[in-house]
């Protein structure tokens, strides 16, 4: 039997109510704790069908991991029954949104006011509710990815995948969902796509659930795999005492990172590197204490292993330990990173997740060597000022941060 077969619907909630009383249902696949949630609404205008076939097929698929999908049918049930754009009050929902309103009529008729339909109000705390990191509202029927604000990648991603052009409209549009949604919600992205007229044949509901899998994968977190190293009390004293010493701050925790920087270990697999930093014991180099350590390291297969919490200080960079989250990469050299399609996936995946989730910028994602240009450089012992390594260097980094700002822009995990 097709894994497509069952439906895997894992929770229905009541949004709201239309103005006839209909009921507007949000459909749960996925966990309820997922990281990341994507939002899909097959129809808005009731007499614009075809995403509905769209969002019965995501019905019957596994999300990536860490993400669910949240699918809503119809957000307009009244118009769907009388076969209308506009809701039982006449009014265009997609005119009604409370960003750019402006009072319109005849068929792009906006309602005595912003957000005045109970459809409206419904969409609005849902949206605020699950904060999803995308949002898909299918509309008929220009055939076409509508280019817009929010993350161009994504969009860009969805025509590729679906087959759609992605086009500019013209036009100044007022009180639509999807600019009250990117407008209110920064790192968010919604996006409408147009579908071609009548209903979609089964060809072309496969393929738009597919590029809807695909934006999943795209923003879904990459899976870190839990390795911690020994880090008990007396680490976290040498800790403190370290922070002291180097920075004058009384503490052993990582409490406000903005700088990740990027190192390779000089081995050819995980273990010694493992092995290296779970005893508390003074390095070789400097001969201080606590044991030197990274939050991750990303092995050459593209396992992601996560060591320490990003909560906690550890010894990676001089003069940055104290705002810098470190990860390592297992090989002898970073071209050879750069070189390995997995592992530098997996690199970049795993630093795009930690800027959205601490606000780093990607100016502030540097390579070991360029340590000592960082502004939140800082050293109290004289020795160590000049103190830095070879790994990454700014050729290397900026290759890898060109590859970084590809991806989809980083949002906040919720």
């Amino acid at each position: 039997m097709s894994f497509l077969a069952t439906a895997l619907v894992l929770a229905s909630t009541v949004m709201g109510q239309s103005v006839e009383g209909r009921p507007i249902r949000a459909e749960r696949i996925g966990p309820a704790d997922a990281h990341v949630n994507l939002m899909v609404v097959g129809s808005i205008h009731g007499n614009e069908r075809a995403g509905k076939a769209v969002v019965a097929r995501l019905r019957r698929v596994h999300p990536p991991r860490g993400t669910a999908l949240w699918l809503i049918e119809d957000a307009n049930p009244d118009g769907g029954a009388a076969n209308t754009r506009q809701n039982a009050h006449g009014v265009d929902l997609n005119r009604n949104f409370p960003y750019r309103w402006q009072p319109q009529d005849g068929v792009y008729e906006s309602g005595p006011g912003p957000a005045s339909e109970p459809e409206t109000q419904a969409i609005q705390r849902f949206v605020e509710r699950i904060h999803p990191r995308v949002t898909l509202w299918y509309h008929q029927a220009m055939n076409l990815v509508v280019a817009s604000a929010g993350d161009a990648s994504l969009q860009r991603l969805y025509s590729r995948v679906s087959g759609l052009p992605r086009k500019r409209l013209t036009g100044d549009y007022h009180g639509t969902v999807s600019s009250w949604q990117n407008s209110t919600f920064p790192g968010d992205t919604a996006f409408v796509v147009e579908l071609p007229a009548g209903p979609l044949p089964a060809a072309g509901v496969r393929r738009h659930a597919n590029a809807v899998l695909a934006l999943g994968r795209a923003v879904a977190p990459p899976r870190v795999t839990s390795r911690p190293i020994p880090y008990g009390a007396d680490r976290k004293a040498d800790m403190r005492d370290y922070a002291r010493r180097h920075y004058g701050i009384d503490d052993y925790r990582l409490r406000r990172p903005r700088v990740i920087v990027e190192h390779y270990t000089v081995t050819d697999t995980f273990q010694p590197v493992y092995d290296t930093f779970s005893p508390n014991v003074p390095d070789q180099e400097l001969g201080e204490l606590p044991g030197i350590c990274s939050h991750f390291v990303v092995d050459r297969d593209g396992t992601i292993y996560g060591l320490v919490p990003t909560s906690i200080m550890c010894r990676h960079t001089v003069g940055l330990n104290y705002t810098a989250i470190g990860i390592e990469h297992v090989g002898r050299s970073d071209a050879q990173v750069l070189g390995n399609p997995r592992q530098l996936a997996a690199s970049l995946r795993l630093t795009r997740m930690l800027q959205g989730r601490y606000g780093i910028r990607t100016r502030n994602v540097i390579g070991h060597n360029e340590s000592l240009s960082s502004p939140f450089h800082r050293e109290r012992v004289d020795r160590l000022r000049t103190q830095t390594h070879a790994d990454f260097p700014k050729a290397a980094m900026d290759t890898y941060r060109r590859r970084l700002v590809r991806l989809p822009a980083p949002a906040s995990l919720r």
